[in-house]
This record gives C-alpha cells, sequence and structure tokens, in this order.
C-alpha cells in the first residue's frame, strides 16, 4: 500500500514548516504587482515585479528581511489562507486549498525545479522590475498569463 504524500491527507494548516514552505512551486508569480478595479473589485496581473526578486531563479533575495523592505509584501500563512483569491489559479497553496491535485510540473512531484521552468509555469524572462516603472505606468503592463487559467494545469 503506497502512503499518501503529505499534502494529500494534511491540511494546509496541519503542515509543518518544512512542510508548508516545500509546498510553493517557486513560478514567482505571488511577486507580480497587481491592480484591483475599485469598482468590479478584479485583480489584474503586470508583469511588473518586486524590486528582490531574482527572475532567474525566481526566489526573492532579502526572504527573510522581505516584510520589512517590502511593507506591502503578502507573508502566506495558514492564518490568511481565506485571502488567496489574488493568488494565481497554479497557486500550490490555492490548489490544494480548493481540494486540486498539484500539477505534474510541481517540485515536489517531478524531483526537480527544471520541470516548472521547462513548463514555462515561471515569471522567468516575462517580467520588469518596479525600478524600471513608474508606478502610475503599471496599467501599461496588464498581461493575462499568470492568473486563473486552469488549462495551464
Amino acid at each position: 500500500m503506497a502512503v499518501k504524500p503529505f499534502w494529500e491527507t494534511k491540511s494546509l494548516t496541519e503542515m509543518s514548516r518544512k512542510e508548508w514552505e516545500s509546498l510553493c512551486d517557486g513560478c514567482a508569480k505571488c511577486c507580480l504587482h497587481k491592480l484591483e478595479d475599485e469598482e468590479t473589485l478584479e485583480i489584474f496581473y503586470t508583469r511588473v515585479v518586486c524590486r528582490y526578486l531574482d527572475e532567474e531563479k525566481c526566489n526573492c533575495t532579502v526572504y527573510k528581511e522581505r516584510k520589512n523592505l517590502v511593507p506591502d509584501c503578502v507573508i502566506l500563512t495558514p492564518k490568511n489562507l481565506e485571502d488567496l483569491e489574488w493568488m494565481p489559479g497554479t497557486c500550490s497553496y490555492r490548489l490544494i486549498k480548493e481540494g486540486k491535485p498539484l500539477p505534474d510540473w510541481h517540485p515536489l512531484l517531478s524531483g526537480n525545479r527544471d520541470a516548472i521552468i521547462a513548463s514555462d509555469h515561471t515569471v522567468t524572462g516575462k517580467v520588469i522590475s518596479e525600478d524600471f516603472v513608474h508606478e502610475d505606468g503599471y496599467e501599461e503592463h496588464i498581461i493575462d498569463w499568470a492568473g486563473d487559467d486552469e488549462e495551464l494545469i
């Protein structure tokens, strides 16, 4: 009898810190700046990313200090999971919360980070740092490849 992986047997709130961190697929889509329509509350993703994102590695260069350096940075925790509607449909935390399986390219299933890169589900090569875009110009950088496209999974 095969043992089920932790993400299939535990809720997000039951996971250890190590399990929680390993659930992140490393796509870096959460680092994209988003715009919200004040009337409809619709979220629009932009290709503008946080200045601290290493685009090639898809990780934060100041991970431990990110909240101090970027006060608006949202640190995902089991306590704020109800606010995941703004996360992309391919986000592992969102998928698990919604009772959906992880995609085949997820590092926990593929065994390496190369699969997600090969699947083209990261921001690598598609983004621009906020250092080069004025905040009033974010609308010019709205994209449609980072949202809820379930076909990507």
